[in-house]
C-alpha cells in the first residue's frame, strides 16, 4: 500500500463528498508556517480541515510534530493512518483528531472512520493570518479599515495586525475566503478549485 494509493482514495472520496459544494476548495500539499510545514489534504469551505496520510510504509517520527503545528491552524484534522500504524498513532494525536483506518484488500484501498474529529479550541490567530499572501492580508484589512499605514509593511506585521485587529471568528472566515478565490494557488488556476494537485 504506497502513499499514493492512499492519498487517491482520500481525495476521490473528499470530492465525491463535497460534489454539490461549489464554495468547498480541495487542496493538496497545502503549506502552513509559511510553507514550511506541509499537510497532505486539506478542505476549506465553513471550516478548515486537515488530512495527515499515513501508510504502512510510512513512520510516525514526524506525527508528534506535524500533531503540534496543523494544530494551531487547522479548525478539525483527521489521521488517515495505516492500519498497522493505528493503536500507537492513537497514543500521539490528540484526541480531538479523526482517525481513518486504511488497509489494502485485493488491491483496493478501504477506509474504516474510527474516530470523528471534533472542533479545535487551540487556533493560534497570528499562524491563521500567515495563510494569506501579503497582498491578500492587506485587501483584507482594507475591508475593515486597518490597513493605513500597513502597506509597506513586512508581511510578519501586517499578520500581526490581522491577528491583533480582528475577532478570531472574522480573521478564520477572511482567510478561508481569500483561499478559496486564490488564483494561481500552487500552478493552477482557480478553475482547478474542486481538486488543486501537488505541483
Amino acid at each position: 500500500m504506497r502513499d499514493r494509493d492512499v492519498r487517491d482514495v482520500v481525495v476521490r472520496d473528499l470530492q465525491a463528498a463535497h460534489l454539490h459544494d461549489p464554495t468547498t476548495r480541495i487542496v493538496q500539499e497545502m503549506g502552513i508556517w509559511s510553507g514550511t510545514v506541509r499537510i497532505d489534504v486539506a478542505t476549506i469551505n465553513g471550516e478548515l480541515s486537515g488530512f495527515e496520510l499515513k501508510s504502512d510504509r510510512d513512520t510516525l517520527e514526524r506525527l508528534p510534530t506535524q500533531a503540534k503545528y496543523y494544530g494551531l491552524v487547522f479548525d478539525r484534522l483527521t489521521l488517515v493512518c495505516g492500519s498497522k500504524h493505528i493503536e500507537k498513532a492513537k497514543k500521539i494525536v490528540p484526541k480531538w483528531w479523526g482517525i481513518i483506518s486504511a488497509r489494502e484488500n485485493n488491491g483496493q484501498i478501504i477506509l474504516e472512520n474510527l474516530q470523528e474529529p471534533e472542533l479545535n479550541k487551540e487556533i493560534d490567530p497570528f499562524l491563521v493570518a500567515q495563510l494569506l499572501w501579503k497582498e491578500e492580508a492587506i485587501a483584507v484589512l482594507d475591508r475593515y479599515n486597518l490597513a493605513k499605514g500597513f502597506r509597506s509593511k513586512a508581511a510578519r506585521v501586517i499578520h500581526q495586525r490581522m491577528a491583533h485587529e480582528l475577532p478570531l471568528e472574522t480573521l478564520t472566515f477572511e482567510v478561508r475566503a481569500a483561499l478559496k478565490s486564490r488564483d494561481g494557488w500552487l500552478g493552477q488556476p482557480i478553475g482547478y478549485q474542486r481538486n488543486v494537485p501537488i505541483q
